[in-house]
């Protein structure tokens, strides 16, 4: 049933904010989601913090009480009211927000979503997957070597296809969890371990110098639209957990690069979100090796809190957390 016009505008939208999640990017997922409910317009919408967790689902009122969601429709029971929602706003980074698990589920029911598809997701929180679909387009990435857990581990295999330095990574893991920074060849079996921890599939890197950039590309007013350039100066060995959300970095916006620098990475992030087909927001790093951009992973459900690096982004696009927070929800009911 279609409204006219002027009965959708007094037709506040029930908007149910997802956050948390099952990893351990929970307690920034939680942060994000917060920052979406208090930014959303209230003359638009009634926005319901909805709190994702393995042993709960509920949604969390004003008072903090908790009230169960019944998993059969994606509604909630309030005094004896039933509340469904016209659109699910996605801030739960890591699974099962950002790997596809909640958009199959949203897909399946016929709800709205501010995130990309199932297929976009599962594919890009798998980082060995991404890079391979893309690299036929010309995609640049950094060599690799992989390893599944129960593989045998050969330093010398490793050595020889990525050199030394090299990044040991969780392959489907967000916030830098299970990364190391591998320097000598008797540290790589540890890193491994470690990265283990997070995942049964890893993926190790070449070290890439050069300088690093974070571009965030959004679909805007119905276009692609690729946001101000973030360069990110790790205090640290590489921009890890506390570089990320400690403040043990430095994130420039606009990044001190050459227009010509500029202009590729941007040229390249636009790429890759219509190459996947994305929406919604993403969030792709890169770094510059010969004055050409590296591909290093695409985030689809990047932070959102005032700090984080897209918000930054739109605010020196002109876009402030009410407009884009917003235009995601407009876009995905379209």
């Amino acid at each position: 049933m279609r409204f006219l016009p002027s009965q959708e505008i007094n037709m506040k939208k029930n908007i149910a904010i997802i956050m948390g999640g099952y990893s351990n990017e929970y307690e920034i997922s939680l942060k994000s989601g917060t920052v979406v409910y208090q930014s959303l317009d209230k003359e638009l919408y009634n926005a319901f913090r909805v709190h994702i967790f393995k042993n709960k689902w509920v949604y969390v009122d004003e008072d903090e009480n908790e009230h169960p969601i019944n998993k059969d429709g994606f509604s909630v029971l309030v005094n004896n009211n039933k509340i469904t929602f016209d659109c699910v706003f996605n801030a739960i980074h890591g699974t099962p927000g950002e790997d596809g698990f909640m958009q199959s589920y949203f897909e399946l029911l016929n709800i709205p979503h501010t995130s990309c598809g199932m297929y976009q997701a599962a594919l890009t929180f798998n980082k060995r997957d991404c890079l391979s679909v893309l690299k036929p387009y010309g995609i640049k990435t950094a060599e690799s070597y992989h390893l599944n857990l129960g593989d045998e581990i050969n330093e010398n295999d490793i050595v020889n296809k990525v050199g030394l330095p090299c990044f040991v990574k969780a392959n489907k893991a967000g916030s830098s969890f299970g990364i190391t920074k591998v320097y000598k060849k008797e540290q790589i079996k540890d890193a491994i371990g470690f990265a283990f921890k997070e995942d049964n599939e890893i993926i190790i890197e070449e070290f890439l110098d050069g300088t690093e950039v974070s571009v965030g590309v959004i679909t805007y007013k119905g276009k692609t639209k690729v946001l101000p350039i973030t360069e990110i100066v790790s205090k640290n060995d590489f921009f890890d957990y506390k570089a990320k959300y400690l403040g043990e970095s430095q994130e420039i916006t606009p990044a001190r690069i050459s227009k010509e620098m500029a202009k590729k990475v941007s040229f390249v992030a636009k790429q890759v979100y219509e190459i996947l087909k994305m929406k919604g927001f993403t969030r792709s790093e890169f770094i510059f090796k010969n004055n050409e951009p590296h591909l290093l992973e695409v985030n689809t459900v990047p932070g959102l809190t005032q700090e984080s690096i897209l918000p930054q982004q739109a605010a020196a696009a002109g876009i402030n957390l009410t407009e884009l927070f917003g235009n995601a929800i407009e876009e995905s009911l379209k």
